[in-house]
């Protein structure tokens, strides 16, 4: 059996330790390690499912919360209400703006006089902590003229879905019902234009009315909550001990 020599030079004696014993040592201190380990797992485990409960919550509560104040208005605008993602899609785009142009109709004034001074308080009043950014998005179908390419007609798409949204921005900030929010707004509100990128699709085929269309999309701190999740999870042997 081979074996490792340990000098004691306290009293000049040899002692001797097998390779088994030695082994048999190290795979108890790895047991004892294993066993806190574990232990702290499943500490870590309660508490990422906590915090994932308690987000899915947050954003269930804000989706009852738009449904209860919109419900009744969403089929005069022919809108609706997205729960997963948390988006209020505004979808007549003969309302919305004309044909190729970035300015606001009448109509589409008048809906968003009604839509924005509830829909900012209702999130300041009731979710403030738990936003993050709201997200006034502009959409277009993929069609432009024939006589430009598919690369420029989604450019030119993209110009104008990025006026769009700037215009449904600069208008929202500037109504009389939302001056007091304002300094809310400059803070959480944001306008992209995403052009054809996210199309409607029916059966495979592009719904082109559709795809035209006006999105407030609620982005709730998930990144935050990401960040405790990955805190929660990530191995802290030092603290093992």
């Amino acid at each position: 059996m081979s074996l490792i020599t340990f000098s004691n030079k306290s009293d000049g004696d040899a002692q001797w330790i097998s390779v088994s014993d030695l082994m048999a040592g190290l795979m108890m201190v790895f047991l004892f390690i294993a066993v806190i380990y574990a232990k702290d797992a499943d500490s870590r485990a309660k508490n990422v499912t906590e915090i994932v409960n308690e987000w899915q919550d947050s954003e269930l509560e804000i989706y009852r919360a738009l449904e209860r104040e919109f419900k009744d208005d969403l089929p005069r605008w022919n809108a609706e209400i997205d729960r997963d993602s948390l988006t209020i899609r505004f979808l007549s785009p003969e309302i919305l703006f004309k044909a190729g142009k970035a300015e606001l109709t009448n109509k589409f004034k008048a809906v968003l006089d009604d839509f924005m001074p509830r829909y900012i308080d209702l999130l300041i009043s009731r979710f403030d902590t738990k936003i993050d950014e709201v997200r006034i998005e502009g959409h277009t179908s993929s069609e432009w003229s024939s006589s430009v390419s598919r690369s420029e007609a989604f450019i030119r798409n993209m110009q104008l879905s990025q006026a769009r949204t700037r215009t449904v921005l600069e208008y929202s900030i500037n109504m009389t019902g939302t001056q007091y929010f304002t300094p809310w707004m400059t803070k959480r509100v944001g306008a992209h234009g995403l052009s054809s990128a996210r199309l409607i699709m029916q059966e495979g085929v592009e719904d082109k009315k559709r795809s035209r269309r006006v999105e407030f999309t609620i982005k709730t701190k998930t990144k935050e909550a990401m960040f405790r999740i990955l805190d929660k999870i990530s191995p802290a042997v030092e603290k093992s001990f």
